[in-house]
């Protein structure tokens, strides 16, 4: 049980450090955070015609027929179109959202400790690519799956997938195997 403490503890802390540093302190997603010199005059004009709510632009209204969905669809074709996360208002308090990742990282690393516990007596090569499969099935499954339908680059999101659970993989490879 301790071990698997320890394990979890360190692996989960692994995981929040890297992700602090990918998003904060190194900024590798900035292009997934663009800045427009218009942003007043945009959040002005959302703010006044949404709201809160994900859109994905242009849609169709509810209740529109099969036909009418698939005649806008083809109408749209090669015009400009937009995906906005609005939000009423910012909160800059991070408290409760570090907690909350850091939870979260503590589950999904729980996870991991617990399927290569299952494995017996699992190598330390077998270990770290349990680990690197555990990100990239994550990465390929959501993050990349997203990217297809809405064409967003994702390169940095595979980077932060090996290098995270890379790095957890060396660290319960280490911790885990049996000696």
């Amino acid at each position: 049980m301790k071990k698997t403490i320890i394990g979890v503890s360190v692996g989960a802390i692994i995981l929040f450090i890297w992700q602090f540093i990918s998003w904060s302190a190194v900024n590798l997603h900035s292009n997934s955070q663009q800045y427009t010199p218009k942003q007043t005059e945009i959040l002005k004009y959302l703010g006044d015609n949404l709201e809160e709510g994900f859109y994905y632009l242009p849609g169709s209204a509810p209740g529109t027929s099969a036909e009418d969905v698939q005649k806008q669809w083809e109408e749209n074709n090669g015009k400009p179109w937009a995906q906005i996360y609005y939000h009423k208002a910012m909160s800059t308090a991070m408290t409760m959202n570090l907690v909350r990742g850091l939870v979260v990282d503590l589950l999904a690393v729980f996870l991991l400790v617990f399927m290569i516990q299952k494995m017996g007596n699992a190598s330390f090569q077998t270990i770290v690519l349990s680990s690197l499969s555990v990100g990239l099935i994550g990465y390929l499954s959501v993050t990349y799956v997203n990217s297809i339908w809405f064409q967003t680059k994702t390169l940095i999101d595979l980077l932060d997938a090996v290098v995270s659970w890379g790095a957890i993989g060396l660290w319960l490879g280490f911790w885990l195997r049996k000696k």
